[in-house]
C-alpha cells in the first residue's frame, strides 16, 4: 500500500511516499480501507517534534510511528480477534491521535476508538470532525447567553466550529487570527474580530468571561489582565514552557476566582459520536477548504503548520495527484 512516511523529525522536506506491506489487524482492532483523513495542528507537531510534548508522545528521539494522521475515516476491511460490534463494509471515523496511521491507504485502528459514520455526513466532512470537533465541544461547554468569548486562532478547524456552537449558546464571540482571515471570520458570524499582528487581546482593556487558547504564547499573567472576575481561559496546546507557567502561575489566580489551565479534552468514542451527532443534524458544519491526495500531505502539512488553512484541508489516499514526491 502507498503510505506518507516520517523517519526523523523535520520540515515536510523529511517526508517520503512509501510502498508498505499492508498492515494486519491485531487483537481488538479494525482494518480500514482509509477514505479520508483529516490533517490536524497535531499533525505538524508530530512532525516537527515541537512542542515537547509531541516527542514525549510521538518518540523522544524519532518518530515511533512512521505514519502520521489521526482524524480517520475508512471502510472496516478485516476484523481483529475480540472486537464485536463491526463489520466488514462498514464506514467509521475517529480520532487516532496516540496511534495515528492514516495517510495511507490502510490502516489498522483501536477499535474502541471508532464509531459509525452517520449517513448524513460525506466522507471529507466526516474527516473534519474527531479531533477539532471534540476541541471545539469541550471548549464551548457551559457557555451561557450573553457571556464574552475570546476564541485566539479561530481560524482553524476548531475554532471555526467553537465559533458556530458559542453562537448558538447566545454568546457574544470575538475571534482572533492573522489578517488574512479576519473578513472572513466577519463572514462566519463572529461578533468582533483582531489581527493578531496588529493587536494584543491581553492589551486592548477588554475582558472576556472564557478564552478558548488555540496556541498559547502568553503567561498567566498577561491572561489574567484579560480575564472578566470568574472568568476561564483554557489552553488548547503551545510551547511546554508556556503551558507549564500557565498551569503553575494559574493556581495564583485561584483566589480571585478565574480559572486559567489547559483544556482537558476527553477524547475517545463517546465525544467523537457526539460530534458526528452534532454534523448530522446540522448543529455544527466544518469548514472544508480544500480535499488533497495522498502525495500533497507535505503541502498540506506546511500549510497547517503556518496557520494558513480556513478551516480544514482533507488528504483522500486514493484521489490521484502529484507524483513529484521523491521516494526512499
Amino acid at each position: 500500500m502507498r503510505a506518507i512516511v516520517s523517519d526523523r523529525y523535520g520540515d515536510p522536506d523529511t517526508l517520503t511516499l512509501a510502498d508498505l506491506p499492508r498492515p494486519e489487524p491485531g487483537a481488538g482492532e479494525l482494518r480500514l480501507r482509509v477514505l479520508a483523513c483529516g490533517v490536524n495542528l497535531s499533525d505538524w507537531e508530530y512532525l516537527v517534534g515541537r512542542p515537547f510534548y509531541a516527542r514525549l508522545a510521538g518518540g523522544l528521539f524519532r518518530p515511533r510511528r512512521r505514519v502520521l494522521g489521526s482524524d480517520i475515516v475508512g471502510v472496516v476491511d478485516a476484523v481483529g480477534s475480540g472486537v464485536d460490534g463491526f463489520a466488514p463494509g462498514v464506514r467509521v471515523m475517529g480520532d487516532l491521535v496516540m496511534t495515528r496511521g492514516g495517510f495511507a491507504e490502510y490502516a489498522c485502528v483501536p477499535a474502541s476508538e471508532m464509531v459509525p459514520v452517520p449517513a448524513e455526513l460525506g466522507d471529507d466532512i466526516a474527516a473534519c470532525l474527531p479531533q477539532p470537533g471534540g476541541i471545539a465541544v469541550t471548549g464551548t461547554d457551559g457557555l451561557r447567553p450573553g457571556q464574552r468569548l475570546l476564541i485566539n486562532g479561530a481560524g482553524g478547524g476548531s475554532g471555526t466550529m467553537a465559533l458556530q456552537l458559542a453562537k448558538a449558546a447566545g454568546a457574544h464571540v470575538t475571534c482572533v487570527d492573522n489578517a488574512g482571515k479576519i473578513a472572513w471570520l466577519q463572514g462566519l458570524g463572529a461578533d468582533a474580530v483582531m489581527d493578531y499582528t496588529q493587536q494584543d487581546f491581553t492589551a486592548t482593556g477588554e475582558r472576556w468571561d472564557v478564552i478558548l487558547d488555540m496556541v498559547a504564547t502568553r503567561g498567566p499573567g498577561r491572561i489574567a489582565r484579560a480575564l472578566a472576575p470568574g472568568g476561564r481561559y483554557r489552553a488548547v496546546g503551545g510551547r511546554m514552557r508556556t503551558l507549564l507557567a500557565l498551569l503553575l502561575g494559574g493556581l495564583i489566580y485561584r483566589g480571585t476566582g478565574m480559572s486559567i489551565g489547559m483544556l482537558i479534552v476527553p477524547s475517545g468514542a463517546a465525544l467523537t459520536e457526539r460530534v458526528g451527532a452534532l454534523a448530522a443534524s446540522g448543529r455544527v458544519a466544518p469548514h472544508l477548504e480544500q480535499v488533497m491526495p495522498l502525495e500533497a500531505v507535505p503541502e498540506a502539512l506546511a500549510r497547517t503548520g503556518a496557520g494558513a488553512v480556513r478551516g480544514k484541508i482533507v488528504i483522500r489516499p486514493g484521489q490521484g495527484g502529484l507524483t513529484a514526491l521523491r521516494r526512499p
